[in-house]
């Protein structure tokens, strides 16, 4: 008996290669998969596992657009600077942008997704009506007040009377079959908040981008990748446009010329 241990392996079902093929989710990425289906769907087939229906690969094709690009928000001045910085480094401008992913731009999508996911697991029966979804998120808004803390996807730096984003996605979501209880959630928050808040604020796509996510069933721990995913596009984009039409050294310039130095 041969006393040798065996050899470790590590188990995926994501993708391997051989020497004339590459397996892809348990198919034949050249003859199955190539030609066959979009960039979108293979993405949402990755993170679940599963094929999407046709309403949820349109619907998460949607927020990868909705998501794309917003300007010059810090993401895409850091992707700009940074490769200001190491013109060489197309990959560390990219990674630069996609770090400052967080709180305040990308992460609201997940945020308000799992604030979303969190209301609704622990409701003993689905709300019916407007009225029954209003009632649960005042419920929802006045915690979140009282414990001092922001309700994820209300208000936005730039669209303060209305995210243009919001209603385009709302009916979609409808037309494509979609519409859920996230997303009912949502736009019953959008109702009620300003009689707890004091004051009216737009749904923002951020949030709607994450109910929208939620309710085709993207696993709430990976959807702030979803939102990155979406941004990667962008920032690419920006750094293009960087390549073609140079403003970091501008940016740069400036804050070095308008420096306010204040010795402690």
């Amino acid at each position: 008996m041969s006393s040798e241990t065996p050899p470790a392996t590590f188990r995926t079902g994501i993708g391997a290669s051989e020497a004339d093929s590459i397996m892809l989710l348990g198919h034949d990425l050249a003859t199955d998969l190539l030609g066959k289906i979009s960039f979108g769907e293979l993405a949402y087939w990755l993170l679940t596992n599963r094929r999407p229906s046709d309403g949820q690969r349109a619907m998460f094709e949607a927020v990868l657009v909705a998501l794309a690009d917003h300007g010059f928000t810090p993401t895409a001045i850091a992707t700009r600077v940074t490769l200001l910085s190491a013109p060489e480094s197309v990959q560390g401008a990219l990674a630069a942008g996609l770090l400052g992913g967080g709180s305040r731009f990308l992460g609201v999508t997940e945020d308000a997704a799992e604030f979303l996911d969190s209301v609704i697991s622990a409701l003993h029966t689905m709300p019916v009506g407007d009225a029954g979804w209003d009632a649960v998120a005042l419920d929802a808004v006045a915690a979140q007040r009282a414990g001092r803390r922001f309700v994820p996807g209300l208000g936005h730096p730039v669209h303060k009377h209305g995210d243009p984003r919001t209603p385009v996605l709302l009916a979609l979501a409808r037309e494509h079959g979609q519409y859920g209880p996230h997303l009912a959630l949502f736009e019953a928050i959008g109702r009620v908040h300003a009689g707890v808040l004091g004051r009216s604020l737009p749904l923002n796509g951020a949030g709607v981008c994450g109910a929208v996510l939620a309710d085709i069933e993207i696993p709430l721990g990976i959807i702030r990748g979803v939102a990155l995913l979406a941004r990667c596009a962008g920032l690419l984009g920006h750094i293009a446009e960087e390549q073609r039409d140079p403003i970091a050294m501008d940016i740069y310039t400036t804050v070095d010329r308008n420096t306010d130095y204040r010795p402690t």
